[in-house]
């Protein structure tokens, strides 16, 4: 003999399952947003480096950091990359990190020289669990040793 149910205790599991599986949807889209956040953040810091990289192997000079065409083609596949990826600035610093005025005409050269390289990209959350925050400005820089 099957047991008796109570009346309604089938649209009793169904309202419990909606309420549950809407705040495993909005805490799903939270992680999915957050590690979205995490992956254009690496991808804006191996920019930084890259940019950085091939700029203090093709310098140029102070003057002109950063206006090599190795260095414009690598910027140029960065924004490919990148979304909302912005311009880079460009610094000639001392090995210790400090920046170096450089006189008009001189150049940052080796060996005690560096170039620093700053980036940054703007993140826009796409699920509502983060876009309470707004926009997000992701920055980072990198040195690399001139050649």
């Amino acid at each position: 003999m099957r047991p008796l149910r109570r009346r309604g205790s089938r649209g009793q599991a169904l309202v419990e399952f909606s309420l549950t599986v809407m705040i495993f949807l909005v805490l799903l889209m939270g992680i999915f947003d957050f590690g979205r956040a995490i992956f254009m953040y690496n991808g804006v810091a191996q920019a930084a480096r890259e940019i950085a990289r091939v700029t203090s192997v093709h310098s140029g000079g102070s003057a002109s950091l950063g206006a090599s065409a190795e260095t414009a083609a690598v910027v140029t596949t960065q924004k490919g990359l990148i979304p909302n990826l912005g311009n880079p600035t460009y610094a000639c610093v001392d090995i210790d990190k400090t920046a170096v005025a450089v006189a008009k005409g001189a150049d940052c050269t080796p060996p005690d020289k560096a170039v620093k390289v700053t980036i940054s990209a703007v993140y826009t959350p796409v699920t509502p669990v983060l876009s309470f925050l707004g926009d997000i400005t992701l920055s980072s820089s990198s040195s690399s040793k001139m050649h």
